[in-house]
């Protein structure tokens, strides 16, 4: 007898239908599985058998064939399990002709029937929203993330036996009530006003945060960059409920989200600098999303930033300019995406005290110069922002009344901000953008500064040889610093600002210009 019913795949953070067919029928006792599928899906004849004998069935020496289609695109996982040892009982006449009918099934069996959690729940269940697949049955240990899927029916199995029963007419899977979002600030448990001092710094962190710049800070060891790149994320506007589905689609593809439903905070990723291109952007034999994919609507910061291998580091400037990252293999392509800020630290030499006023640097200049030169010109061009942070002096550190403003009030600021970008693009036609991603076109139209304005950063321009992409960049961060304050055109005090906070464009700033 044949039986049919529908399960899904997951390729990138897209799901596809896949059809499986179960064909029992007289021969010599055999378990054939086709339709491109990888050694987890081949190795699941092994898991079923034993799960269907483990749950009180009896399974007669047949030959059974079982097919996947579309045979053209490869099946991996253990997501199939369940399905196929349901149509299994209904090719076998165990279960009714139609008990799988109007149901979209996933779950990896244990050997004793036990239904475990699989990648990639989210993305399958906006598929399934899009295609009128009204009910999901899923593990119920990955159930709550399709939970967040407004219109679909999400029920839930932790038992191969418990899903045959209900099948057979006894209880009901348990339905999942639907999670409406809500938005909620990322609370990463530390607050801008810890960081006393360097009031340049996090000004800069501010506005990195209201126009999604890209930042570089640069400074001797202990004086505050990790603790400012990590507060970050306490003064990003919460993310939307579009952003909250599309991050969390990719930790569910990347099995990251540990049974929890929709990510409510923004990312914060800070991978080790011996992370391997593969780790920082993605790929693999079955490609799988990196540290940037994971990043994704949030921070990625790169700590001792020289120390990255030059491949991992040259590998990120495409997807800096285009928010994705494609990466191709012999049968398939795959897009994640990868719009996040860019957070990076380093010293300003090995030692780490060139230019400090506590220690003398013990680096000679041709030392200095290799390790600068692991940076390349063009990777550094794609940094907004380049600043320096200094030691703060010790009585300030004491001072308790030097705390500066808290992270919920300058993510006020960095709101409304973002909120009048957003209504400039919305009066063009285009979707919400930040002013890091706006086209050169749109850069002219408008960030375009006064007389006064444009005279100042051209003469600036040629003194120190900006290039193109620069010059385009310092008018994207003086349009950020004016949203900032709310006024409606660039003036000659926010062009100045943004070059202010450009200090690799100065001589002696001990780093080749970009």
């Amino acid at each position: 007898m044949l039986a049919k019913t529908l399960s899904a795949g997951v390729l990138g953070i897209e799901a596809y239908p896949v059809h499986i067919e179960v064909d029992v029928s007289l021969g010599l006792p055999q378990y054939n599985l086709v339709g491109l599928a990888d050694s987890a899906v081949k190795e699941g004849a092994v898991r079923v058998r034993a799960a269907l004998e483990n749950s009180g069935f009896s399974i007669p020496p047949r030959r059974v064939t079982i097919n996947l289609a579309p045979a053209d695109v490869r099946k991996d996982g253990a997501a199939y399990d369940l399905p196929i040892a349901l149509a299994l009982l209904v090719a076998l006449e165990l279960l009714p002709p139609d008990a799988l009918d109007g149901k979209l099934w996933l779950g990896e069996l244990g050997l004793d029937g036990s239904i475990r959690r699989i990648s990639g729940s989210l993305p399958i269940a906006l598929w399934a929203q899009k295609h009128a697949q009204h009910q999901l049955v899923l593990p119920a240990d990955c159930a709550a993330e399709a939970s967040a899927v407004s219109g679909l029916c999400v029920r839930s199995a932790s038992h191969l036996k418990q899903v045959v029963e209900s099948l057979q007419g006894g209880p009901g899977l348990p339905q999942l009530p639907e999670r409406p979002f809500t938005q909620q600030p990322s609370d990463v448990g530390c607050d801008l006003s810890d960081v006393r001092g360097n009031e340049q710094p996090k000004r800069a962190l501010a506005i990195a945060a209201a126009g999604g710049h890209n930042l570089l800070m640069i400074g001797p060891p202990g004086t505050g960059k990790s603790m400012l790149a990590r507060r970050l994320v306490s003064i990003l506007p919460p993310m939307t409920e579009e952003e909250a589905l599309a991050a969390t689609a990719i930790y569910s593809t990347a099995g990251l989200l540990g049974g929890q439903a929709l990510l409510q905070q923004r990312p914060f990723r800070a991978p080790h600098h011996e992370v391997s291109v593969v780790g920082l952007v993605g790929g693999g034999s079955s490609p799988r999303p990196g540290e940037i994919s994971l990043a994704h609507q949030g921070v990625l910061f790169l700590d001792e930033l020289p120390e990255f291998p030059r491949a991992a580091l040259e590998s990120l400037r495409q997807p800096l300019e285009e928010r994705q990252i494609t990466i191709v293999r012999a049968r398939c392509a795959v897009t994640y995406p990868a719009s996040f800020s860019l957070i990076a630290a380093m010293n300003p030499c090995p030692c780490g005290f060139r230019g400090s006023s506590l220690r003398a640097c013990r680096c000679d200049l041709g030392t200095v110069s290799r390790y600068l030169a692991r940076l390349s010109g063009p990777l550094l061009d794609r940094f907004d922002l380049h600043i320096e942070v200094p030691h703060v002096d010790y009585q300030t550190l004491l001072d308790a009344k030097r705390s500066g403003e808290p992270s919920a009030e300058v993510r006020q600021l960095v709101a409304s901000a973002r909120a009048i970008q957003h209504r400039r693009v919305a009066e063009e036609g285009l979707v919400a953008m930040s002013n890091a991603t706006l086209s050169s076109d749109m850069v002219l139209s408008v960030a375009r500064p006064d007389a006064a304005g444009e005279k100042l950063l051209l003469a600036y321009a040629r003194k120190h040889v900006l290039s193109n992409r620069a010059v385009h960049r310092v008018l994207r961060v003086a349009r950020t610093i004016a949203d900032l304050a709310a006024q409606p055109s660039v003036g000659a005090a926010h062009i100045a600002e943004a070059l202010s906070l450009r200090v690799l464009d100065r001589p002696g700033s001990g780093v080749a210009k970009t």
